[in-house]
This record gives C-alpha cells, structure tokens and sequence, in this order.
C-alpha cells in the first residue's frame, strides 16, 4: 500500500501543479479515536480503558472558486493522517502484571472533498466553514504492545506488517466518512478546525462489532495562487463625438450629449422623452400626452381628463370616482352584505342582527332567541304574580337569633319557592342576606352570607340545581332604612329572593 499512496500523492501535486487553480500545502496536529459497539459483555467498562491517540497531517490542497463572483469553492486535496488509538488496562497491584498497554497506530492517504463557504469579514480576512465527504487509503501502521511487570521486568513488542483484508483480524484498505472545517481565511493562509468521522469499518474484529475512525485537528494552509484576481480586460476604444457613453453607431444625436433612454438625444425634463419629439421639453410628461404633463387634481393616478370624479380620490373601475356607499354606512358597496341598509364593519355592513325580532339587537339581548322588553335587556318579563308569590316568601322567611340556622316554620315558606322554580325551569334565583347595623361590622358580613348559603343549600337539598343559585351576604351595606330604631333594625335583618331569567 505504501507504492500505491506514493504514486497518487506524486500524480495529484502533478496535476495540481499544472491546473488553473491554486493550490496550498496544509498540515496541522490531530487527536483521532475509535467510535466501536459491539455486543461484548462488560463492554460499557472495557470501553472506558481506551483513549485517543496524538498525530498529524500532512498534504496538498486545490482551492477552485465555482465562478467568478461565487462565494463557494470547491476544496479536494490528499493527505497523510495519522489514526488509531491505545488501551491502557487499569493497575493491578494483586498480580504479576503491573501495566498493559496496547495502541494501534495507523496511516491513511486520505482524499477530502469539500464544499466551502467563504464570507468576507474585512478586506483581506474570511470567514470559512464547510464540510463534505473523503475516500481514505490504508497506507501502513504497527500494533505495539507494552507491558510492565512489578518485578519491574519491562517487555515491547510490535508488528509491522499488519494483515491486509476483509477477514477477522485484518485491516481493510479502503475506508470512507465525512468531513466538517470552520476557521478563517487570511490573503494566503488559512487556519481551521476540522472534523472527520467514518462511515465505514475500518477493521474486522473477531468478534460481532464496528469500528469508525473519528478526527478531531487543526489545519494550518499556505496557498501558492490567487485564483480572486482576474486578468484585466482589454479596453476597447468606441466613438462617441460628443462624450455620452453612447457610441456614435448607436447614437440618433451622435453631435448632442443625451441619455441611453432617448437613444444618446438630449432631454432636458428628464422625462424619457427626447427633447425633438417633447411638445413640453421644460416639463416633465408622459408619451401618451406628447411629452406635456396630464393634470391628477385628486391624486388618485387617474388623469384628470379620464376622471370623472376628478376632485375626489376614486378608483379605476369606478371612472376615477370613489366605491359607492348606498346605505352611507361607511362600508363601500363591494364590501357591504348589506349595502341598502345601514350596518356595521364586524357584520359585513349588515345591522347587528336580532333574531327574536323583540327590537334588542342579540348583542345587547341576554336572551336572543326568546322575545322579551328592553327593559328587561331582551328576555320576557317575569310574571307578576310569580315575582309577588317569592317576595312574599322571603319576608317570613326567619333564623335562630344571631345565628344561620333556619326557624321549622321557614321551610314551609321555602318549599313554596321551590315549587315555583321547578314549574319555571329558566329562572334563576339570587339569595341575598342581609342584616342591620347593630354589632361588629365583620360579624354582620359573616352572618348575612351564612344565612343566605342556608337558603341556597336547602333549595339544593330539594333538587334545584346549583347553577341557578347564587347566594351573597351584603350585611349592614343595604339598609331599608336608617336603623335607628329597632323597629327600623328588625326591618333590616332580611333574606331577599330575586328572580331572573337572563
């Protein structure tokens, strides 16, 4: 193998030498490994005794840019690499062997090719990153083996001529992977970290597993070309009497500076238009309008001789006049659902809806599909005798003296609630407690929202479902009067019943 690699390092400096292309001589330091599974027992300790073997590498580099103004070059090269790893056995102080160690120390040719990025960062300084794959050729390499003994007895030995081949126990010649390098460029050096894993075994061991070489290393390159710099064109001298840039062959004023858009004619305006055929040569114009300006009062990029609105922004389709708005909504007739009827923006220009036809819009309606009063925001009114039978109830309703817990004879009043809110399933019910001003103010507060959770929890026991109760204690806050007497007092001591049905 060591012909072999010679002859194509010696053919690729060769053609490197000779190509239009620059080529570098790179080399730097390298640490490389082993990346192996298997399925040996204890392999998970074993694999813990191997370490990463110090080496370099050495070779040549091409560096071809992809085209002229291309920030990507294309980077092949061939190289002398060192691989491997060692094994060093833990200290046994128990038995005659003191130290082990074993290191496979190979050489490869490899043949990178990769695909660069290289962005500037100052005049002369790069940015590079880039990556792509390699082919790698066994070169040679030893196996040596070194053992300390504790009598102190040292003994080495080694094996050059390392099997070659596809069997167990044999080095294959041929190995492949991927390359990774980042680094900067500066004018004829370049200095990177590189990266380089296997992707096939390298090794046949005599056990069930897999071996990949892994490369970490930095590559330090010095170019021999420049292939940025382009050889300067030849100037080509054309006529041009009058010193516009437009050869005279091309030039329909050859005598008259002019511009390339008036084929080499003067014009003066700027309007494109050359100065012999603008009836308006002072003044910029269209074509359409013989090189004078077309008056845009409205500036809606209508002319006014076109616009049939023409002091009014508009639209094209619309003769220069604004989209109408027939129900003068705000909302132009191509947007409005609704456009005979005044509405608003979220529906479409069509008014907000009212589904119960009750005269409150569903925004506002609590009850949308039911017809009621906008006084009782859009649900139906509650029967007066329904409303007149509760209240009623609440005013005998009566507790223990200073404390939450029902009187016997105020079931019977609730019981008639109840039986009013199963004949009328869609109203709800808000307990309010309340007390007077007598005592500590926090007392009274705990007291009102005690006696009316009491109410709500008896309306529960007898089935009326908790979603249409809701209990409050208002305390001393809700007076019917001043208190001042305990007429007056006893009057403010209260549970209150109010219906709804929104």
């Amino acid at each position: 193998m060591k012909k072999s690699g010679l002859i194509l390092l010696i053919f690729l400096v060769t053609l490197f030498s000779h190509a239009q292309l620059r080529v570098g001589i790179a080399g730097g330091p390298s640490v490389s490994s082993v990346q192996e599974t298997n399925s040996l027992p204890g392999w998970d300790s074993i694999s813990k005794n191997y370490s990463s073997r110090t080496g370099f590498h050495v070779g040549v580099i091409a560096d071809i840019r992809l085209s002229a103004k291309s920030k990507f070059y294309f980077q092949p090269g061939v190289f002398f690499y060192n691989k491997g790893r060692k094994y060093t056995a833990p200290i046994d102080t128990t038995g005659a062997i003191k130290t082990y160690t074993f290191s496979q120390l190979l050489n490869y040719m490899d043949m990178p090719l990769n695909l660069v990025l290289k962005l500037p960062l100052s005049q002369k300084t790069r940015l590079v990153i880039g990556g792509g794959v390699y082919a790698s050729f066994f070169y040679n390499g030893k196996e040596k083996t070194e053992t300390l003994y504790n009598s102190g007895n040292f003994e080495s030995t080694e094996n050059n001529d390392l099997a070659v081949g596809k069997k167990p126990g044999q080095y294959k010649t041929f190995d492949y992977g991927v390359n990774g390098l980042a680094g900067f460029e500066i004018g004829r050096v370049s200095v990177t970290g590189n990266y380089t894993l296997g992707l096939g075994d390298f090794y046949t061991p005599t056990y069930q597993g897999h071996l990949h070489h892994q490369v970490i290393g930095g590559t330090l390159a010095i170019y021999l070309g420049n292939p940025n710099k382009t050889q300067p064109k030849k100037e080509v001298k054309i006529k041009d009497r009058d010193k516009d840039g437009i050869a005279d062959k091309d030039d329909q004023c050859p005598n008259e500076p002019g511009t390339a858009a008036t084929n080499g004619c003067p014009d003066k305006d700027g309007d494109g238009i050359a100065d012999k055929d603008d009836k308006c040569p002072n003044e910029p114009g269209s074509i359409t309008n013989g090189g004078c300006p077309i008056r845009d009062t409205d500036k809606d990029g209508i002319p006014d001789n076109q616009d049939k609105c023409p002091n009014v922004p508009g639209v094209a389709r619309y003769n220069g006049c604004p989209i109408p708005d027939a129900d003068k909504d705000g909302i132009n007739d191509e947007e409005d659902k609704c456009p005979n009827v005044p509405g608003v923006a979220r529906y479409y220009g069509c008014p907000v809806p009212d589904t119960d036809k009750d005269g409150v819009n569903d925004e506002e309606d609590r009850c949308p599909t039911v017809p009621g009063t906008k006084e009782n925001n859009g649900c139906p009114a509650i029967k007066k005798e329904i409303v007149e039978k509760v209240n009623m109830a609440a005013r005998r309703i009566q507790f223990e003296k200073a404390k939450a817990n029902l009187l016997p004879e105020s079931l019977k009043v609730l019981d008639e609630v109840v039986k009013v809110l199963q004949q009328n399933p869609d109203l709800k019910l808000f307990i309010e407690g309340h007390t007077s001003n007598g005592g500590i103010y926090e007392e009274n507060m705990k007291l009102s929202r005690e006696r009316a959770e009491r109410v709500k929890e008896y309306f529960i026991s007898k089935g009326v479902t908790s979603t249409r109760l809701h209990a409050e204690g208002f305390g001393p806050n809700n007076p019917l009067n001043s208190g001042k007497t305990e007429a007056e007092q006893a009057l403010n001591r209260r549970v209150e019943l109010k219906l709804s049905n929104q």
